[in-house]
């Protein structure tokens, strides 16, 4: 993850991009885009769902983050039951907790006692909180059960976003890892994603 400074905050930005065949590098962006077996659209064959993981703060054992899908595809919607995000820690991070979304297995958290994570799978699974979740749960765009609009047909509902807390992750630049082994499950015909990116 690379540092951006602004002033004396540290922010740090990773973009995931599922791509087909080629990678669609825009200089720091990587596309998650549909697979070539049969989710190819000739109507946008440049159509991709952009992931991006800013920290925004640093915390005792790790960092406090919010993940933004952008759905760039032209006609395309996530549609209901909506996404469903997974990654796997490159090292023995845990999620302390999250606003606007939610893991879908909580995993052996036996080793902590007193507070207790969000989530302690290698491989967390994260969905959208429903529509109707009470507003300390929530942070912009969450909280619609997963559903994105397409960016052409509707540019403020194409995009979803959630905050998490990660811990055991190291408390820098550094030290933090990138996680790795991205899926975007979505519905339809499917997506392969391309490998994290640091960006600055």
């Amino acid at each position: 993850m690379g540092l951006h400074d602004a002033s004396t905050i540290s922010r740090v930005q990773s973009r995931w991009c599922f791509t087909s065949e080629i990678l669609l590098g825009l200089i720091l962006i990587i596309a998650f885009a549909f697979s070539p077996t049969g989710a190819y659209d000739p109507l946008d064959p440049n159509g991709n769902i952009t992931i991006k993981w800013d920290i925004m703060s640093w915390t005792p054992d790790g960092y406090l983050a919010v993940v933004t899908m952008n759905n760039f595809q032209q006609y395309r919607h996530i549609e209901s039951p909506g996404w469903t995000l997974g990654w796997t820690w490159a090292k023995k991070e845990v999620i302390w907790s999250m606003v606007g979304a939610q893991t879908t297995e909580q995993g052996d958290c036996s080793k902590y006692q007193g507070n207790i994570p969000h989530c302690c799978k290698k491989n967390p699974t994260v969905v959208d909180l429903l529509p109707g979740t009470p507003y300390n749960q929530q942070i912009a765009n969450c909280c619609r059960g997963g559903v994105i609009a397409s960016w052409a047909q509707d540019p403020i509902n194409a995009v979803s976003a959630f905050q998490v807390s990660v811990g055991s992750a190291g408390t820098s630049n550094k030290t933090v890892r990138l996680p790795k082994n991205f899926t975007l499950l979505a519905g339809g015909p499917g997506y392969t994603c391309g490998p994290a990116k640091k960006v600055r």
